[in-house]
């Protein structure tokens, strides 16, 4: 870990726990900082600052108070889920005190080159094939970022040797100042977190930071496809790698029917990939692109290539039953998500979805609807998706009660030669709490087939 002496001695608020408060406070006391840790949940409840503040950590729990700031603090390090229209923070603003996430602090102490991978849809199955990849070709990568691993944490047992490979959102990039990554990638860009933004521009905007401060030793490697992240990756300073789906290029990372190409080389045949979905293919070009900068060999990229069947709970296979193949989509919390998971699929489908009724129109899915033959929904949504299923022209459409009961429906009336996938296109709060939950409960109930 590099010895960041500009913090020593600094005043420093940490703004909410969860873990990447706590990774960030631990960091900054063991810098020299002198750190406060303020989160609302009450000091009773919250083991976390009990055990920060047995350390000599100030600890404020139980509310934000309105003075907060009075107390001289240099620096703000906030938890990435709270807003900048929060009182304290917006007061930062206003004060002028600099407001990071813990992704700048990693940036500061790592002696590893950092690897940064953001986008609107991808960056989970994205980071993880990086990472198998380079595990697979002798090139000691860690893995972090939003994928659950906090950045910090990671850049402080790092050296040189190694790779971080970072997962990162918008509302984390949104808290960089410094961060440079020696290889930034954005999948692609689709409205999202407008509730956190405000508008697609102010989005866009906080996903660029990924690039905003590289130079000509690094590259940025983008979607090709998308006039808007063409448009952004014009202002990138660094080495530009584009990718397409489109069709065989000469430059970047490319795929058509047949195949993968790197710079016009063919990297892998596309009957060899296991991982399914016309949009995988995306995350794919990505990875390629990233590893081979990188040093990788093609065969540790076939590899993983063919064997890698998913992340969890994002179209993950998981196995094969009397002619069947099951697949676990949890994480398609929304019509879009699920839309690309049918999409991937031309044989027959037993589809079970539903959740959260949000009141949002299911009419997105209308065109990938022509593969499903049954239609299994549950939860809030289960009878307006039974309806929308049948106006679709689904064959045999079910009610069930919850993902349990919906996956005994699948045992019962699945063909061979189906595909049975659970992409619900609605967050699972209702009745679960949270995708993972609905999806490991799903995993269970197949196993038992």
């Amino acid at each position: 870990m590099k010895q960041y002496k500009d913090l020593v001695a600094k005043k420093v608020l940490v703004l909410g726990l969860a873990k990447s408060g706590v990774a960030a406070a631990e960091l900054l006391h063991s810098l020299g900082a002198f750190v406060t840790v303020n989160d609302a949940k009450p000091f009773d409840a919250s083991p976390d600052a009990q055990g920060l503040l047995q350390k000599g950590i100030t600890v404020i729990c139980g509310r934000h108070p309105e003075d907060l700031l009075d107390e001289g603090f240099e620096l703000v390090v906030k938890n990435p889920g709270i807003p900048y229209f929060n009182p304290v923070v917006a007061d930062a603003t206003r004060r002028g005190i600099p407001v990071w996430t813990e992704v700048e602090l990693a940036y500061l102490i790592s002696e590893a080159p950092m690897i940064g991978i953001t986008g609107s849809n991808g960056k989970t199955t994205t980071t993880t094939l990086v990472y198998e990849m380079l595990r697979v070709g002798g090139l000691q990568p860690l893995i972090a970022g939003n994928i659950g691993t906090v950045a910090c944490g990671v850049a402080e047992k790092a050296t040189a040797d190694n790779v971080i490979v970072t997962e990162l959102s918008s509302f984390q990039l949104m808290g960089t100042n410094s961060f440079k990554p020696h290889i930034a990638v954005l999948t692609n860009l689709y409205d999202a977190h407008l509730d956190y933004h405000g508008t697609f521009d102010a989005y866009a905007d906080a996903k660029f930071g990924v690039t905003r401060n590289q130079d000509e030793h690094d590259y940025f490697i983008y979607n090709a496809d998308q006039p808007t992240v063409v448009a952004y990756a014009e202002k990138s300073k660094a080495q530009k790698i584009p990718f397409t789906t489109k069709g065989r290029t000469e430059v970047g990372a490319s795929a058509d029917d047949v195949a993968i190409y790197w710079n016009g080389e063919k990297v892998v045949d596309r009957a060899d990939i296991v991982l399914p979905g016309q949009h995988n293919v995306e995350n794919i070009l990505c990875a390629i692109a990233t590893a081979t900068l990188l040093g990788c060999e093609a065969s540790a990229m076939t590899q993983v290539l063919a064997t890698f069947g998913g992340v969890r709970h994002r179209t993950q296979f998981v196995r094969e039953w009397q002619g069947r193949r099951i697949y676990n989509d949890s994480k398609a919390t929304n019509c879009l998500a699920t839309k690309s998971a049918l999409e991937a699929f031309t044989s027959p489908l037993v589809l079970l979805a539903g959740g959260l009724d949000r009141g949002h129109s299911f009419e997105e899915l209308r065109e990938a609807m022509q593969h499903v033959r049954v239609s299994i929904s549950f939860g809030e949504t289960g009878m307006r998706f039974a309806e929308f299923a049948k106006s679709c022209g689904v064959e045999e459409v079910i009610v069930a009660v919850n993902v349990e009961d919906a996956a005994a429906y699948a045992r019962k009336l699945s063909q061979q030669g189906d595909i049975i996938l659970l992409s619900p296109a609605c967050a699972s709060w209702d009745q679960y709490e949270s995708f993972e939950v609905r999806g490991d409960l799903f995993i269970e109930a197949v196993t038992k087939f």
